[in-house]
């Protein structure tokens, strides 16, 4: 409904992956938003966006900042298992460069 929007100005929008903006939405339409991001050192024209774009939204500025700060908090409870799995993606691409390499060889070294 157009109401709950209305009381809900407040977005979280992506700006890269774990880390959201806080967006302050001053008007939409059912396909796009128009607004403002209060935290950037200028404040320029308002800039559009589709309604795609938000990943959710609040009340308060506040309540956005806090809802994205905890984002970042559950963001860094991964860390090492992602850090993990990077290194296993390393060693496991390793070990596939060395297999096409060790055939292309055996493949030159049988002709």
């Amino acid at each position: 409904m157009v109401s709950d929007r209305i009381e809900r100005p407040w977005a979280l929008m992506r700006h890269h992956a774990g880390w959201a903006d806080v967006f302050h939405i001053d008007s939409e339409s059912p396909d796009s938003i128009t607004g403002f991001y209060p935290d950037r050192e200028t404040v320029g024209p308002p800039v559009n966006y589709s309604t795609r774009a938000v990943l959710a939204r609040y009340p308060t500025l506040e309540a956005a900042r806090s809802a994205r700060e905890g984002a970042v908090s559950e963001w860094r409870k991964h860390d090492a298992e992602v850090r993990d799995a990077e290194t296993a993606l390393r060693a496991a691409e390793k070990l596939r460069e060395d297999a096409w390499l060790n055939s292309l060889r055996d493949a030159a070294e049988r002709s």
